[in-house]
């Protein structure tokens, strides 16, 4: 099949990348040039395992471009995968995805049949309300006739994306006529996966559900933790126990200081707003987003029961990227963390493998360490993200403060606190 994925972001990347090597032809269409490059010159524009590798073996069958009404001219489907960010109000900014339609449409004028996917993460309704009514006003044609349009859902975590695409435990199509629904069962049927077909609107929501549960489960877990801590509890084992009534599971109870990324936090925020703008209340929801706020900030709380005032303290910082294997610091637990330490005085020293340029734009004030030892010389160590290198360092004599569990930090050092346990 020849494919056209508009956006070379993280999605479209990854999912371009995988196509490719599931035998598809793929063209790559972004606006930003240095994208390109890096995908003619087989590197990945994003960093995720595996990609270079995956961009070079297919890279035959890899093609890219600036404009999108050259690109998509002579592919069987366009997949939109454009960012989808915040507005201010945590409502879901549509910006890219009108933009992407307005040119889809334009160039669908001189095409006979093509299907248009959207896999942007995108409130439910979006591609009925917003994404076929551009298609349809510039094209001049209509949905289900003279082209199609369906939605896909993606399901990937960062750091193991490539093994999410090739194992998934689900994939959703949602789609609104026949010819939606049969390129997309063609597109996958090499995979053995169940496979959820359903109606654009409720494959636009089957995601921003998955993404809303997963964070509640985090948010439950860590409020849990932090009873757990005041009770001598250790809230890992707890979960161990919790995790084995088959009907909970132990997915995603990891106590710690909460979650960031560029999907949740965005995704339960879009939710929440797209509950107020049809007057339902998600008080749940809300929940969720305070517990997750507040939770790294413990640290601190947990550092002062040793040092106190820490004002003038060094304060080495362990992790910036928002989880190992990705140089991602969107909604990292590293900024209010570092934030709050800044606005109380202290000195403060950060190593991270991958996410120190990206957050130095954020912080430039701040030391950085070249090396994981050298926060090491400080008045205290907190454990931000869970790097594997981080669990071979030697904390001995160290005031550490973990929020992500470091086993040689709990068994090495002079005084340790972990968040929950």
């Amino acid at each position: 099949m020849k494919i056209s994925i508009i956006g070379c972001g993280y999605v479209g990347a990854v999912t371009g990348a995988c196509l490719a090597e599931l035998g598809n032809e793929i063209c790559f269409i972004d606006i930003d040039p240095k994208k390109l490059e890096d995908i003619e010159s087989h590197k990945s524009p994003i960093f995720e395992p595996g990609l270079d590798a995956l961009l070079k073996k297919n890279s035959p069958r890899i093609t890219t471009n600036r404009s999108i009404h050259q690109g998509i001219q002579g592919t069987d489907c366009s997949f939109i995968c454009v960012g989808t960010p915040s507005n201010d109000d945590g409502s879901i900014n549509l910006d890219y995805i009108r933009n992407a339609a307005e040119e889809i449409g334009q160039a669908l004028k001189a095409m006979e049949s093509h299907c248009i996917i959207v896999k942007s993460t995108v409130v439910p309704g979006t591609t009925d309300n917003v994404v076929i009514p551009v298609l349809e006003k510039e094209s001049g044609k209509k949905a289900g006739k003279n082209f199609s349009v369906a939605t896909n859902p993606e399901f990937l975590k960062e750091g193991d994306a490539l093994n999410d695409f090739f194992n998934p435990d689900r994939i959703v199509m949602g789609t609104a006529d026949e010819y939606g629904k049969k390129l997309l069962e063609e597109l996958y049927r090499q995979f053995t996966c169940p496979k959820f077909s359903t109606t654009i609107k409720t494959a636009e929501m089957i995601k921003y559900a998955s993404n809303a549960f997963l964070a509640t489960k985090i948010s439950f877990a860590n409020e849990i933790g932090n009873i757990c801590k005041e009770t001598g509890i250790d809230a890992y084992e707890v979960f161990k126990g919790v995790g084995l009534d088959t009907r909970i599971s132990p997915a995603f109870f990891r106590c710690g200081i909460g979650f960031g990324g560029s999907c949740f936090p965005k995704d339960v925020n879009a939710l929440v707003a797209f509950s107020k703008s049809i007057n339902i209340d998600t008080p749940l929801l809300m929940s969720v987003l305070s517990v997750n706020e507040k939770q790294p900030l413990h640290l601190i709380e947990l550092l002062k029961r040793h040092i106190s005032p820490i004002k003038g303290k060094k304060i080495g910082i362990l992790g910036l990227s928002f989880k190992p294997d990705t140089d991602d610091i969107r909604d990292s637990r590293a900024i209010p963390l570092i934030s709050q330490l800044l606005k109380e005085g202290a000195r403060v020293i950060a190593y991270d493998p991958m996410a120190i340029n990206q957050f130095r734009n954020l912080y430039p004030e701040i030391e950085y360490a070249r090396s994981a030892n050298g926060t090491m010389v400080t008045d205290a160590v907190m454990i931000v993200t869970e790097w594997d290198e981080f669990r071979d360092l030697d904390y001995t004599g160290k005031i550490v403060i973990d929020g992500r569990r470091v086993e040689k930090a709990m068994s090495e050092a002079r005084i340790y606190e972990g968040v929950c346990w």
